[in-house]
């Protein structure tokens, strides 16, 4: 076997699969908290782990080539600072992500099947593990609280800008549709002391939005329903807000999920679809926008194309609120 890349330095990182799998397996393992908890050498983690130590050792002598930790002459470990961030209490919050064994770490292995993806247009999840996204998310608690801990983590970082877009109190009721773990509904309730909202979502998440809601003090104002977002919802809020849900699905589900939330609103209400869409409103993110592909057969969309799928479901676009590099598309009946 000759050596990769020999003929190609430029591309070949961008292509190869050693790194990538040599760090998410070190982030499974959790390796960087052993170091930090005083076991250096491979042998010591290998112990504590229970896999092979050999094999290990030659993972950690990769991670070493490439900066990620560092080794002496004894065959002991340390983090880098690049390193430093695989730790589980890193803010960045990395060590989760790139856990093979969490939700979207395991979704990212589909990646093998991308090219099935290509020729068909549908998911490569369901190749790779024999049944959909959502339906292996289900089967597996651990899997779904690790689901909603990362989409609280990263609506976390969305809710400041969406909360200062719009003036949500004025809605004095809205529906959080697919709201996850209620995040983005604390953050407008926090804001507009006036408003009351609802979490509508799967059972298990649901509980997880009661809990987070009474833990913040925010039960008196802050209702939680369970159900799917294909069947009817509360009906008659001021507003709905799909927040990072329509990418998940293709064109026909998202639509159907627009036509239920036009439903629940009726003539006065409101639909907002909160997605990043570039500051630009028409420059999503390329490597998304081919996870959503690949893990579900959706897709990202910019203000064009949510304008469009949303007049498909007899909605109008009011208007077209800024949130740093998301967009907050503000929908109403035609």
């Amino acid at each position: 076997m000759t050596e990769a890349g020999e003929s190609d330095a430029g591309l070949w990182p961008l292509a190869d699969l050693v790194t990538p799998m040599a760090l998410r397996v070190a982030a499974t393992l959790r390796v960087a908290d052993h170091i930090t908890r005083g076991l250096r050498t491979a042998s010591e983690i290998a112990e504590v782990l229970q896999v092979d130590a050999d094999a290990l050792d030659r993972v950690l002598r990769h991670l070493v080539t490439v900066g990620v930790l560092s080794r002496d002459d004894a065959g002991r470990y340390a983090l880098t600072a690049l390193g430093e961030s695989l730790r589980d209490d890193h803010p960045s919050g990395m060590r989760a992500l790139l856990d093979i064994e969490s939700a979207i770490g395991r979704a990212d292995l589909s990646f093998v099947h991308l090219l099935h993806s290509v020729h068909t247009g549908e998911a490569a999840f369901p190749v790779h593990f024999g049944r959909p996204f959502w339906d292996d998310l289900a089967a597996d608690p651990i899997r779904t609280a690790s689901f909603d801990a990362q989409m609280g983590a990263d609506v976390a970082a969305w809710a400041p800008p969406v909360v200062a877009s719009y003036d949500w109190g004025s809605l004095e009721d809205v529906v959080d549709v697919g709201g996850g773990n209620a995040t983005l509904l604390m953050a407008m309730l926090r804001a507009y002391p006036a408003l009351r909202g609802t979490v509508f979502d799967q059972p298990d998440t649901a509980e997880a939005a009661r809990q987070a809601l009474a833990a913040a003090g925010l039960a008196n104002r802050g209702d939680v329903v369970s159900g799917s977002f294909f069947d009817p919802l509360p009906p008659d809020a001021g507003g709905y807000v799909l927040s990072a849900i329509l990418h998940d699905w293709d064109d026909e589900a998202a639509q159907a999920i627009l036509r239920r939330c036009a439903e629940a609103a009726g003539s006065d209400g409101r639909v907002f679809v909160v997605e990043k869409t570039g500051a630009d409103g028409e420059s999503p993110r390329t490597d998304m926008d081919l996870r959503m592909l690949a893990y579900f057969g959706g897709r990202e969309r910019g203000v064009a194309e949510l304008t469009a799928t949303a007049a498909a479901c007899g909605l109008r676009v009011v208007a077209v609120h800024s949130a740093a590099d998301l967009s907050v598309v503000e929908l109403a009946a035609a």
